[in-house]
């Protein structure tokens, strides 16, 4: 193995290989580590045992195998994480991320992407451009890489045709017209037999340009991170002792020195660095990519989360914005519903108010959507709970990146790429009113609540409701209903019974019923409301105490016996699509308040236990 005793002196460029499945990025991988001298020997005897066992070239030395590390890669012959390879040359210092070009692993190739400088793209020369070489054609462009080779691999499989070659070229350079990548630069390659690898090919006298080893030794990616505006979130606040408080993060952008002048993103409160601390030591200045804990001369509030900046050069801080998001997740993006976002340091909750368009990514061209589904790429508008600090993804990518992550299973969910704020954040403001929701419920009495009524259709929800309130009202509480069926006859008629329109109808509700809390009313909303996250999107609308969830609790079996509307009849029947039970989903609650189980008392009984719960939460008073 040679190479390495210089490889942390050399200038280092990390790019990726991505493409289509099978069309030879690990092996391209294996060949140029192998060319480089950099596979130890013990790796090279095992690597030809393992292609007598694993191999799919006959005799040769597979080299696919090198960087297809997982059993389940080789068994079935692709690549299903990143892996991450190093080599070097005399020139520069690599970091490869081979990445996988199965569909179903889209969201690991958009992780080895997020951190390249140059994609190599390849193409089987016998198959073309395929949608997943155009998907990653398009993700590549999104997370602003701007200059990308096109491998042609395979060549000599189409007998080192310059003609195949030339039309595979022509057929990209018309769909990455609109990329707005810097730089494409075509070569036509053998990955298994070194053609144009390090080594001009002498079976392809027709091509004149460099062999890949050659361009990527000298192709100029060069992006000062230095230069940009000083950036850091703050990742943890240092507190050994009373005397010192630290505030750790790593510079995203720009430099910081001693006596800098720095200001707060989020709250615009400034001050200035007394220390730089680095390994555990003072230094005078540190920039982008270090490690650093910094001392101020003020005290100021800051905590996890905030992002300390250039006060000449501030962020935008909002809390809705428009961003493009690739969805990685099996659920379907639902709009409306809540999720976490993880942009730098910070947490926190984020909804998708508007899907604008999806990207069709054989044509680039946008399609209206109400969703998007596993490896579809979106442009929306998003609202997140509270006011954040970002930069727009193409000036920064370590500031201008997210990730939305499911509140249920805490799995990723989508990746997103901040475009710009939006002005409706910066021109709305909270007015204060005069009159309180404490006074105006202290004027009634009674304490402001939500009751809301989850259960399947048919399980009496709206009845016992109905009863709950005819006694809450003969007790003098001032009350409002909100059914189902009757918010779909004005407020909600626009909407349907996709998964899409439900989180909808359910958010709508839920600022309605917001807004009788604020009046100082009981508010009862009777909703099937299938999802765990949007009862607790409602929830967390309103002050702890203030929602109070009432599961009915009844058996499928006996909400298609009772069936007082009929439309399980239907539904079986085919005739309603997307109903709740039958072939929509019901996430019964785990922690409801409380719970009646329907059908094993009357109406007036269930309500009675409604009544008493709300006695004993003091919602209501006792008689």
């Amino acid at each position: 193995m040679s190479g390495d005793a210089n490889h942390f002196a050399l200038p280092t460029l990390r790019f990726l290989t991505c493409g289509s499945v099978d069309d030879g990025k690990s092996t391209l991988i294996g060949r140029l580590l192998y060319e480089q001298k950099s596979i130890f020997d013990d790796q090279l005897s095992a690597l030809e045992r393992d292609s007598k066992k694993h191999g799919t070239v006959g005799d040769d030395i597979d080299f696919a195998l090198l960087v297809d590390g997982l059993e389940a890669e080789r068994e079935q012959g692709i690549t299903i994480d990143v892996a991450y390879r190093y080599f070097s040359t005399a020139k520069r210092a690599f970091v490869v991320a081979d990445t996988p070009g199965h569909e179903q692993f889209t969201r690991n190739m958009a992780t080895g992407a997020s951190n390249a400088d140059l994609a190599i793209l390849l193409v089987d020369a016998r198959k073309g451009l395929l949608p997943q070489t155009r998907r990653h054609a398009t993700i590549v462009s999104m997370l602003g890489i701007r200059d990308v080779v096109l491998a042609v691999n395979k060549i000599d499989l189409v007998g080192h045709d310059q003609r195949v070659f030339s039309a595979i070229v022509k057929d990209f350079e018309a769909f990455a017209d609109r990329l707005n990548f810097r730089s494409v630069t075509p070569i036509p390659v053998s990955a298994r037999y070194g053609d144009n690898l390090s080594e001009p090919s002498k079976a392809m006298p027709w091509y004149a340009g460099p062999t890949l080893v050659g361009f990527l030794e000298t192709v100029d990616v060069r992006h000062d991170r230095a230069a940009r505006p000083f950036r850091l979130p703050v990742q943890w606040v240092n507190r050994p002792n009373l005397d010192f408080r630290g505030f750790a993060g790593t510079v995203a952008g720009g430099r910081v020195r001693i006596g800098d002048e720095i200001a707060v993103a989020g709250s615009g409160r400034t001050t200035r660095v007394a220390r730089v601390l680095a390994s555990g030591r003072d230094v005078e200045e540190a920039e982008a990519g270090d490690a650093v804990t910094l001392t101020l001369a003020d005290e100021v509030d800051i905590a996890r989360g905030d992002v300390l900046v250039d006060p000449k050069s501030r962020p935008p801080v909002a809390d809705q914005f428009a961003a493009h998001l690739i969805w990685m997740s099996d659920e379907a993006l639902l709009p409306g519903r809540s999720y976490m976002m993880k942009l730098a340091t910070r947490l926190v909750p984020v909804t998708v108010t508007d899907l604008k368009h999806r990207v069709d990514i054989n044509s680039l061209e946008h399609n209206a959507a109400k969703t998007l589904r596993l490896n579809e790429i979106g442009f929306c508008n998003l609202a997140t709970s509270a006011p954040i600090a970002f930069d727009p993804y193409r000036e920064d990518r370590d500031t201008g990146a997210f990730i939305l992550i499911d509140r249920a299973t805490n799995a990723t969910a989508g990746a997103g790429l901040v475009d710009f704020p939006l002005r409706r954040a910066t021109n709305i403001h909270y007015q204060d009113l005069a009159v309180t929701k404490q006074a105006r419920a202290a004027l009634k009495h009674q304490k402001p609540a939500i009751l809301w009524f989850t259960g399947l259709s048919g399980a009496g929800k709206s009845t016992v409701a109905n009863v709950v309130e005819t006694k809450l009202h003969a007790r003098g509480v001032h009350t409002v209903m909100l059914d189902g069926d009757n918010v779909r006859h004005g407020l909600n008629k626009d909407l349907g019974f996709t998964d899409a329109d439900r989180v909808e109808n359910i958010r709508r509700v839920g600022e309605v019923a917001k807004l009788m809390v604020e009046a100082g009313t009981v508010a009862l909303c009777s909703f099937i409301s299938p999802f765990a996250a949007e009862r607790r999107m409602v929830r967390e609308l309103v002050e702890p105490g203030e929602f109070v969830e009432v599961f009915v609790d009844a058996p499928i079996e006996s909400c298609i016996a009772r069936d007082p509307k009929g439309l399980y009849k239907r539904a079986l029947a085919g005739e309603i699509r997307n109903f709740t039970g039958i072939d929509q989903p019901y996430e019964r609650p785990e922690h409801a308040e409380i719970v009646l189980a329907a059908g094993e008392a009357t109406p007036d009984a269930l309500a009675d236990q409604v009544i008493a719960a709300l006695e004993e939460r003091g919602i209501i008073q006792r008689f």
